[in-house]
């Protein structure tokens, strides 16, 4: 990445008010920057984005078809008790979600089936952006909409992934496999909302 680059990215992450966050360095966070996360869901207004939980592999099998399950990369038997331990964790925390929205994936939509809610619109709004879609401006747009837009009552839960979340947040985030990052919509940011913090996947 060239100077004029980090420095844009530097910039960008400094106006969403959080100190840029990957895979490798969420076991380094500060317990108080968890803490504070999981208390801002406690407010009408907040965002819970959720990374599908664990699914081997890097990339869909070619030919993956959205409406078969079977030609996709899935949830791991790990991965699907990730999401239940999420979900466990999300009700002892007090966290009321009042809407869930997922990616078409089926690796997205498990999980939050996993975690334990049924009412789940699917949104290409979540689109997994590693497949580059045509109309991918529109999507990032979409999906930073949904965020911007979103007062409550309760909390908004987003089921998607890890590159979405990055290129949604402007490289603020890059959650691991059933992480999750906690951001609230604020029109004085750059984007229209903050990133709050970032909460490990459940252990």
């Amino acid at each position: 990445m060239g100077a004029r680059a980090l420095l844009r990215r530097a910039a960008l992450v400094a106006a969403l008010g959080l100190a840029s966050v990957s895979a490798q360095d969420v076991s380094a966070q500060n317990p108080d920057d968890v803490e504070r996360a999981w208390n801002a869901l406690r407010d009408d207004g907040a965002v819970l984005i959720v990374r599908h939980a664990l699914a081997p592999g890097t990339a869909d099998p070619p030919g993956f078809r959205l409406d078969d399950c079977s030609t996709q990369r899935n949830l791991s038997a790990e991965g699907r008790l990730q999401a239940e331990r999420l979900g466990a964790l999300v009700r002892a925390r007090g966290v009321r979600v009042t809407k869930v929205m997922s990616s078409p994936w089926c690796r997205a939509i498990e999980t939050v089936r996993l975690m334990g809610f049924n009412d789940i619109e699917v949104s290409n709004a979540l689109w997994n952006l590693v497949h580059n879609p045509p109309d991918r401006e529109a999507k990032i747009a979409d999906f930073r909409g949904l965020i911007r837009n979103w007062r409550g009552p309760g909390v908004l839960l987003l089921s998607t992934h890890g590159i979405t979340v990055q290129t949604v947040t402007g490289g603020a985030a890059y959650p691991p496999a059933g992480g999750s990052i906690v951001v609230r919509p604020d029109p004085e940011s750059q984007l229209g909302f903050r990133v709050v913090g970032l909460l490990p996947p459940p252990e």
